[in-house]
């Protein structure tokens, strides 16, 4: 019996120290995924449908196409192609972000509500887009900072892209112009994919 009780206490230790391990594992894995999200993805932002803080991290592993948007602009029509970029590649791993700016002409004079029914309504947007921020001069936004200096390129007006691998190492800065449909465009795009 005596041997019994000393194997009991013994197997209760070993299962003590397991389950501190598992504990000690499980307190690690938060840092794992902090480290595993690529620095030009550390930001939050506010979602443009309810004000929700959105964490960039949740994007990590996927090819990312950030673009300044404005529901007044000649470009505005680009909604459409980005759209269409979204369905077809979002299940290969790309997501558009879309980032409404009142930067350029004060072309998104709207309320975070009445961008976000225009989106949907007009373009039928499904991608994630946030609220409306500054994304050029000295108060642009901390993921338009580390973008521009990435790629040495700063908007210069509405529907500039940048173009974030699935390592998180920007790829490309493509101009307002360049439409979401151009080959150039897909060439980088389908090589972020990869």
């Amino acid at each position: 019996m005596k041997t019994l009780m000393v194997v009991v206490r013994y197997m209760g230790l070993c299962l003590g120290l397991l389950a501190g391990q598992c504990a000690f594992a499980q307190a690690a894995m938060p840092e794992k995924t902090a480290q595993a999200c690529p620095a030009i993805l550390q930001h939050q932002f506010p979602k443009l449908q309810d004000d929700s803080p959105q964490d960039l991290c949740q994007y990590a592993g996927k090819a990312v196409l950030v673009v300044n948007t404005a529901s007044y602009c000649g470009f505005t029509g680009q909604y459409e192609g980005l759209e269409a970029l979204y369905a077809k590649y979002a299940a290969q791993g790309l997501v558009v972000l879309g980032f409404p700016s009142n930067d350029f002409g004060k072309q998104e004079p709207g309320s975070s509500k009445e961008i976000a029914d225009f989106c949907f309504n007009t373009y039928g947007v499904k991608f994630p887009m946030f609220s409306k921020s500054v994304v050029s001069g000295s108060g642009k936004n901390a993921l338009y900072v580390a973008l521009e200096k990435a790629t040495g390129a700063s908007p210069r007006w509405n529907f500039h892209k940048y173009l974030i691998d699935r390592s998180g190492k920007v790829v490309g800065s493509f101009t307002s112009n360049v439409e979401p449909q151009n080959p150039q465009l897909l060439a980088a795009l389908t090589k972020a994919l990869q």
